[in-house]
């Protein structure tokens, strides 16, 4: 499982479900952009247009299913729920969460994240200017979780920084797949009003 907002996705993201794939050995991973970001103060852009980009960036990544359930659900969006609906689906599957060490940092601050722990092991992406995350530093940390480290280039990639540069009128073909930049630029997204 590879969560998050996409808005947009980027050339990072789609070199992570390329490592992870590798790397983990998993036979398929499925995206998901997320619904209700709780954790989020800003409002992500309209979810038909963040799967629809989702949709074209990882379009030639084998073994990528973009699924949008995050994005039916009525209130906030939890990683916890989405598992429990992947165990269900897939049963006796084991279930990977891939996440960046920013992410992994903030676990006790997610619904149900011993639980979450419990569900499946958390691959954990490095990235740039941020240590290595070392899953001891999590307090109250349950017993059966298992971490592993997702081996990436470190790429200092934001979509903050990608929707301020297409707000302002710069070029982002080589920060984001090109069907995603055409995608942009043919919907007018992120332009200031």
């Amino acid at each position: 499982m590879f969560g998050g907002s996409f808005d947009p996705p980027h050339g990072t993201h789609v070199a992570l479900a390329r490592a992870a794939l590798a790397q983990a050995g998993l036979d398929r991973l499925y995206v998901f952009p997320t619904g209700h970001p709780w954790h989020k103060a800003r409002q992500p852009t309209a979810a038909a247009h963040r799967v629809a980009m989702a949709r074209l960036a990882f379009a030639e990544v084998p073994g990528v299913i973009v699924d949008n359930r995050e994005t039916l659900r009525d209130g906030p969006t939890y990683t916890l729920d989405t598992l429990r609906e992947l165990q269900q689906a897939h049963p006796g599957a084991e279930l990977a969460l891939l996440i960046g060490t920013d992410q992994a940092a903030a676990l006790p601050s997610w619904h149900g994240w011993p639980q979450m722990l419990s569900l499946a092991t958390v691959w954990v992406a490095t990235r740039a200017g941020l240590p290595p995350f070392d899953p001891a530093a999590l307090p109250g940390l349950p017993g059966n979780a298992r971490f592993e480290t997702l081996r990436v280039d470190p790429v200092d990639t934001s979509a903050t920084d990608i929707r301020a540069r297409a707000a302002r009128g710069e070029d982002i073909s080589t920060l984001v797949p090109p069907a995603v930049a055409r995608y942009i630029d043919q919907h007018q997204l992120y332009r200031t009003p």
